[in-house]
């Protein structure tokens, strides 16, 4: 199976070509830039450099939020309109677990989050079986970091914590979690384009239409509207 991902959910933009579980080519930038202009050029040299024709193409992995509206939705919509013009099957993979990823083979809960401002942080909580497997073992929700916090550490357990925004909390984290929290270097905090395909390859899919964003909270723009048609 040939699985084309890519992933513009947050900061980091990657693209990754899997062939039958060999990872034949990928490609990772951490550079704030805009994930508009630069994801199909990136994709085409890609696709170009491993010798990867489009018709090749048995499916596409995309990650599908939470995190920056405007990357998710730049993410989806190409993914989506390739998968319509190939006729492939698109498959949407949490943004969170494509980081939680990172620590699979941890005998640790890994928590996972991007932050949301204000305090808030995107996050869930993550196990692994033998095969390095994802199983949620806590919803993926948008919460106040330090109420997150707390519900951890009350329970007692170790936990690996991994995110591209890990030096805007680290020292929150310590505070409240103290010897439980492990947090690893930095290389380890931004997701895998090859992981998420692997995530990806064995997820159901279903109808390029009805793949949806995960956004986990409403845009500010919405949120403000409907406030304001509430006091209406």
């Amino acid at each position: 199976m040939n699985i084309l991902s890519m992933d513009t959910s947050n900061q980091t933009m990657g693209i990754a070509i899997v062939k039958n579980g060999v990872i034949v080519g990928e490609y990772t930038n951490n550079i704030k830039k805009n994930h508009s202009v630069r994801l199909m050029p990136a994709i085409s040299k890609l696709m170009d450099e491993t010798g990867t024709a489009p018709e090749e193409l048995d499916k596409i992995v995309v990650a599908k939020g939470p995190g920056s509206f405007t990357g998710v939705r730049i993410g989806l919509s190409t993914a989506k309109t390739m998968g319509w013009a190939l006729n492939i099957p698109v498959v949407g993979v949490s943004s969170l677990e494509a980081v939680a990823l990172q620590g699979s083979f941890s005998p640790f809960s890994v928590c996972p989050f991007f932050d949301a401002r204000r305090g808030l942080v995107y996050t869930g909580l993550y196990n692994f079986d033998s095969n390095g497997k994802a199983q949620l073992a806590a919803k993926e929700t948008n919460i106040l970091f330090e109420e997150w916090l707390t519900t951890l550490a009350n329970q007692g357990q170790q936990v690996l914590f991994l995110s591209p925004d890990i030096e805007l909390h680290r020292d929150k984290i310590l505070e409240t979690m103290g010897k439980l929290a492990i947090i690893p270097e930095l290389p380890y905090h931004f997701p895998k384009p090859s992981l998420l395909a692997l995530a990806g390859a064995d997820k159901e899919t279903e109808p390029v239409h009805a793949l949806t964003p995960e956004y986990l909270r409403l845009a500010e723009a919405e949120s403000k509207w409907l406030e304001k048609q509430r006091e209406n």
